[in-house]
């Protein structure tokens, strides 16, 4: 059991929860809510390494057939506290703002609904499996959270990076409404059976 808990997948997963303080810490180092763009590029190097961690950690405890009952458990977690958290920061810090915030939102709207869902049919021992444009949902989510990290520091290396990754957010936003709904229609049959 013990040895289970800290294989390679989970001190993964436990690295990206771990990842979370460290990039709110970068934007908030110096005492102000606007970082310096060596605080921006950090923030962005600390995500991208925790969001390819998200990949890595199911892919290696398949293969090497490593899964465990607390990765399971704190994989979505991890996800979770991974994009709420950002954005947040981000809606804060005024790099999400105005009609923007809509579509975090709805992501954080539908993260918080599915996860309840999720939690609702674990128990009748029904699974909810993740459809391939749910994972086309999160990869976009997850390029447009590093576009914005980067924010006004990105503008200067690629012209548009902040525009360019609120552009990607309310794509994220659409496919996120779309598999929601996707998710509840398959769920909602087990509730009303109830």
């Amino acid at each position: 059991m013990r040895r289970r808990a800290f294989n390679l997948p989970n001190l993964l997963t436990y690295g990206r929860i771990l990842a979370v303080p460290l990039i709110l810490l970068c934007f908030y180092l110096e005492g102000r809510t606007h970082p310096t763009d060596f605080a921006r590029w950090t923030a962005l190097a600390i995500y991208v390494i925790a969001s390819i961690t998200d990949y890595l950690d199911g892919y290696l405890a398949r293969i090497w057939e490593q899964t465990s009952n607390i990765g399971r458990m704190l994989d979505p977690i991890a996800d979770k506290l991974l994009v709420s958290a950002v954005l947040l920061l981000l809606a804060h810090n005024g790099t999400i703002d105005k009609y923007s915030l809509w579509a975090a939102i709805i992501i954080l709207c539908r993260e918080i609904l599915v996860s309840g869902l999720r939690e609702y049919l674990a128990g009748l021992k029904v699974s909810v499996p993740v459809t391939r444009l749910a994972k086309w949902k999160t990869t976009v989510q997850m390029i447009s959270l590093g576009f914005l990290i980067a924010g006004p520091a990105g503008d200067k290396v690629l012209a548009h990076a902040t525009e360019i990754g609120i552009v990607l957010l309310w794509i994220a936003a659409i496919i996120t409404l779309y598999t929601g709904y996707d998710y509840f229609r398959a769920g909602l049959k087990h509730v009303i059976d109830e």
